[in-house]
């Protein structure tokens, strides 16, 4: 079935808007049930936003591709599968998803709706943890497109989950979910005045992801299968 740009641009918000719910939503479900158990918060949020993620790509990898991510899009512009002004398109409308599902989540908690977070996430190790993170997450996305697409949905969701674990900055990856999460003073959050570090790790984690792919699975443009949603010009 051929989806037309609004279709796709509505896909990519809404989702986006569904996964930061979820992030922020079971963030602060999680610190308020876990007693001051941070471990036990954290795996509360790794389980929720992988499970999250396993939905929206089923669900609506076929309609947009289900990038959610201002990286993965730029990556696919990359890969000339998507056309940069629709790139640029994806990424507006997945910044504005973004902080719709954190204004959603607050609601659902009776939290004012917009909030500055004072969760400060600097430093080296902060900021090699996103381009870790962001490197394995497009890695993935392309690896497992090439050899089984049907397994991008778990795929992609298991190596966030494992994301949240072995990084020291809990793996944001994902520019417009950083923007969204600066707004939530909760357990998610990550202070406004950190989150431009953490963007620009996250796009050279992911630009790296890109050009590994080309090397190590040898990509041609002329030969390379189409991703979720086929060819998404809008």
């Amino acid at each position: 079935m051929s989806y037309n740009p609004a279709q796709r641009l509505a896909a990519e918000a809404l989702g986006t808007a569904l996964l930061v719910a979820t992030v922020v939503g079971s963030g602060i479900m999680a610190e308020t049930l876990a007693g001051g158990n941070v471990g036990l918060a954290l795996l509360a949020n790794a389980i929720a936003t992988g499970a999250i993620l396993f939905v929206l790509i089923t669900a609506l990898g076929p309609v947009s591709g289900a990038h959610f991510n201002p990286v993965v899009s730029g990556v696919f512009a990359l890969r000339g599968e998507i056309g940069w002004s629709a790139a640029a398109l994806y990424a507006l409308v997945q910044v504005a998803g973004g902080v719709g599902g954190t204004m959603l989540a607050h609601a659902m908690f009776e939290q004012p709706l917009i909030q500055f977070s004072a969760h400060v996430r600097t430093g080296f190790a902060q900021w090699l943890s996103e381009g870790v993170a962001t490197f394995a997450l497009v890695f993935t996305i392309l690896g497992t497109l090439r050899a089984r697409p049907s397994a991008a949905p778990v795929a992609v969701a298991l190596v966030i989950v494992a994301a949240y674990w072995f990084t020291a900055s809990t793996s944001f990856a994902n520019p417009a979910v950083t923007i969204a999460r600066a707004l939530s003073d909760t357990f998610s959050g990550i202070a406004p005045e950190d989150a431009a570090q953490f963007i620009a790790a996250q796009a050279m984690g992911g630009l790296t992801a890109w050009a590994a792919a080309r090397f190590l699975f040898g990509w041609r443009a002329s030969d390379e299968p189409p991703s979720l949603s086929g060819t998404l010009d809008a």
